[in-house]
């Protein structure tokens, strides 16, 4: 399509051209792709430029390539024939005022692609009402790497300088700057002036010059840059300008100035984005920058339909898009869609702060009362997609027909973050015609592909689960096949954990345990003693952890339904995202000092997933089958306490292992109903991994250089063999600054004279400082090498509730 074409964007209509021009020859990106793309990052990209003068940089014929690159200009005036509609405020110059756009709609942005404004620059402050700058609300650091340094070099200066930062109640975010080094973003209040913040940000550069000089320059003379990298502190001045998150670069690729996660800064492998990575990294997680400028109190968020809008094409599908007129808030509104895409689901979607709170439910909702579905949170959706019925295009998102299978009004009793409580009023006639009252509670995750259980309660409250002795649906299991968990007087003894063994697909669905799938959570396992109206937690090492958990084990944290249980679960700490993250539990699992322990409870607090009981109210339950227990379990936890939940149990194998992929969770546990609860391995009980993990023992050291110099460089690893302790490589990567200490004050006890690891080859072997092999840890991989090592190591933590004899090499 190369002629002239009229598209509406937000309300605006606006005139394209050329769409077919290759702006980007080394990958075919096309004008109307650039266009594409504008529209659809606008939800996450306007909140970092709204208010701000743009500053343009243009290449009206494309940026060529890495060899014969083609002209550019910068554009601070607006053009004439830009359309009147878009916002424009004035800056005097020595040379004249010009008049600025300001980008505070999709439609602007799609202008300025249309004009071939690849990338678009803003300083760190915004207009006031008065059309005056106002102090600069950012600080950024320009992290640029001279000749012989790259993006790990970068990555290693960001780390730095965040300790500096946050010590300074600044919490830096990174962005990988589409050319070739890295930015860092924190927010400020606002009340000091661009030259204040200058003179602090260059402070902070020569600190970080002076402390590590082999690695930091702090001038902008080329002669001091080579194997260095330039902290530009210079671009907090008022009138310098920074290439906005989520623009697109001039470069021979189409790469953008993308927000990354501080994790992903330790991946060695770490390179700048293209638009269509970034696109999919929106659709999937968000904007890890949102609260770098987030919206003013009492506002809808600017980024709520963020995903929703980078989900879809609007050319290419009949969905309403943000800014219909049929985006009129009716206050409490309700729709549930039946959707026939790849599998027939429903869409339960409610009216909340001037979008559609919305959660796909497989199973609709719940014919009876007391019953459970599962519910996945997805992305917003606007307020016109209550009435939306149609077909969506095969090979778009969501793809297949929907229509309303009921609409209306409802009535709203809670809205917390972790639980939802509201009657529905459906049509007149219609499946729920009288009102239905409804909980929604969340069982992990957050936001969105969040996991929560749709349930149905009686009008009165929610209906309690009776629990139901074993009805002998499962033969009755031998007197030796369970530990028994009371001692003679009946008391609840100190337990020991059911373990499960690593499977296959094939193998779980010919045992019969495929209907029977949970989550394998990223924590560490935790048996609980409830006693006394208080929980005790014992690690799988039997080693009491109580203490480390407060949130979990204070006096009244949490509340059992019985006068003594022994449960079964995983203490897991959650990321930004939701997700458990044991780098993150790594911060409380070791910790032994009370004020330490309610320091980082503050920081990092944890949750427990329960999902066994082995006892309670003075019977042992070990004897009966799983889903006899489940029910008890469901029963004494429901009102457990902010900190418990019990993850929901899948029957249907495939399901749970996409859900798990989606989330990026570490696995699936399937397990046979009808097992019994016995201590130790069983094959009842199977896990299923997504992601490569191995135990190992540490056997060495091999100190660090360049900005690790003092410190640990990397671990050489050993699993146990026929012949001791052999030797399966070293992992350097995804060490804190915290964990290289901790690790460092925990070996220098244990160093010894002699390898206590076979097969190290000589390269390895040099310059090391072995160690005695106490301590266990876990790390992620991608495979085994045909040699037995393991290829792309990453460390993920220490295991102190492991032994070196338990570590045994995973398949």
């Amino acid at each position: 399509m190369t002629g002239e074409q009229v598209v509406r964007v937000g309300g605006r209509r606006l005139r394209v051209t050329n769409l077919d021009k290759v702006l980007y020859p080394e990958t075919g990106t096309t004008k109307g792709e650039v266009i594409g793309y504008m529209s659809r990052i606008a939800p996450v990209l306007l909140p970092h430029v709204a208010g701000r003068p743009v500053t343009r940089k243009r290449w009206v014929e494309g940026v060529g390539t890495a060899d014969s690159p083609l002209p550019s200009f910068f554009a601070k005036d607006l053009e004439r024939g830009a359309p009147d509609w878009l916002p424009r405020q004035t800056i005097r110059h020595s040379t004249g005022p010009k008049a600025y756009p300001l980008a505070d709609e999709a439609a602007a942005l799609v202008y300025l692609a249309q004009v071939a404004s690849l990338e678009l620059h803003v300083p760190q402050w915004r207009f006031g009402a008065d059309g005056e700058p106002l102090c600069p609300d950012r600080l950024v650091l320009d992290l640029d790497p001279g000749p012989g340094a790259g993006l790990p070099e970068c990555a290693e200066v960001a780390r730095l300088a965040r300790s500096i930062l946050a010590g300074m109640g600044l919490d830096p975010q990174p962005v990988t700057s589409g050319s070739k080094g890295l930015h860092l973003y924190a927010r400020l209040p606002g009340s000091q002036t661009s030259a204040q913040v200058s003179a602090v940000a260059k402070a902070l550069a020569q600190a970080l010059e002076a402390d590590h000089p082999d690695l930091v320059v702090s001038s902008m003379s080329k002669s001091a840059r080579p194997d260095r990298v330039l902290v530009d502190w210079s671009q907090n001045n008022g009138k310098k300008t920074t290439i906005a998150p989520y623009s697109l670069r001039g470069r021979s690729q189409p790469w953008v100035a993308a927000p990354r996660t501080w994790d992903e800064l330790d991946d060695p492998d770490l390179r700048q984005l293209r638009f269509d990575e970034v696109l999919e990294r929106v659709e999937r997680m968000g904007d890890p920058l949102a609260a770098l400028d987030p919206a003013p109190p009492g506002e809808p968020s600017a980024t709520a339909l963020a995903t929703y809008v980078a989900k879809r094409d609007a050319s290419r599908t009949p969905e309403p898009m943000p800014g219909d007129p049929a985006d009129a808030s009716h206050g409490s509104r309700f729709v549930i869609q039946r959707h026939q895409a790849r599998r027939l689901h429903f869409d339960l979607r409610l009216e909340r702060d001037g979008v559609l709170a919305s959660w796909a439910v497989p199973k609709g909702v719940p014919e009876i009362s007391g019953r459970n579905h599962l519910a996945v949170q997805t992305e917003d959706h606007p307020l016109s997609y209550a009435s939306f019925e149609g077909d969506i295009p095969k090979g778009e998102y969501g793809a297949g027909h929907m229509d309303i299978w009921d609409d209306g009004s409802f009535e709203l009793e809670k809205w917390r973050d972790d639980e939802v409580i509201f009657t529905l009023h459906g049509r007149a006639g219609g499946p729920l015609d009288g009102g239905v009252r409804l909980a929604l509670i969340r069982t992990t995750g957050s936001g969105e592909k969040s996991q929560w259980l749709l349930h149905r309660t009686k009008s009165q409250g929610r209906e309690r689960q009776v629990f139901r002795e074993h009805d002998g649906s499962a033969p009755a299991p031998a007197a030796d096949d369970v530990e028994d968990v009371t001692s003679p007087d009946g008391r609840i003894a100190s337990p020991k954990p059911m373990l499960a063994t690593s499977s296959t697909p094939g193998l779980v669905a010919s045992t019969g345990a495929a209907d029977w799938v949970e989550m394998k959570w990223d924590g560490v396992r935790a048996l609980g003693v409830w006693a006394d109206g208080r929980l005790r937690l014992f690690a799988r090492s039997g080693a009491d952890i109580t203490d480390r958990y407060p949130e979990l084990t204070a006096p009244g944290a949490v509340s059992l339904e019985a006068a003594d249980a022994v449960v079964d679960g995983e203490v897991v700490a959650l990321d930004g995202r939701g997700r458990p993250s044991f780098a993150l539990l790594q911060n409380r699992m070791h910790l032994t000092k009370a004020a330490e322990v309610a320091a980082e409870a503050r920081r990092t607090p944890v949750r427990l997933y329960l999902f066994d009981v082995l006892a309670a109210d003075g019977a042992d339950l070990a004897r009966r089958p799983l889903a006899a227990r489940r029910e008890v379990l469901e029963r004494i936890a429901e009102g457990a306490g902010a900190a418990v939940d019990v993850p929901p149990v899948f029957d249907d194998l495939d399901e749970a292992l996409a859900i798990a992929r989606e989330h990026g969770l570490e696995g699936v546990v399937a397990k046979d109903p009808r097992s019994t609860y016995r201590a130790g391995r069983s094959e009842r009980w199977t896990k299923l991994k997504l992601t490569r993990t191995q135990e190992v023992v540490i056997g060495g050291i091999r100190p660090g250089k360049g900005g690790r110099s003092g410190s640990i460089g990397s671990l050489l690893l050993g699993v146990p063999d026929d012949d001791g302790l052999r030797y399966v490589g070293r992992v350097g990567t995804g060490f804190s600054d915290r964990a290289l200490r901790q690790l460092g004050t925990m070996l220098e006890p244990l160093r010894v004279e002699e390898s206590p690891l076979h097969g190290v080859p000589a390269a390895d072997a040099r310059e090391a400082l072995w160690v005695r092999p106490e301590l266990v840890g876990e790390v992620e991989f991608a495979e085994w090498t045909p040699g037995g090592n393991l290829r792309q190591a990453r460390w993920r933590g220490l295991r102190s509730d492991k032994s070196p004899a338990e570590v045994a090499r995973e398949a």
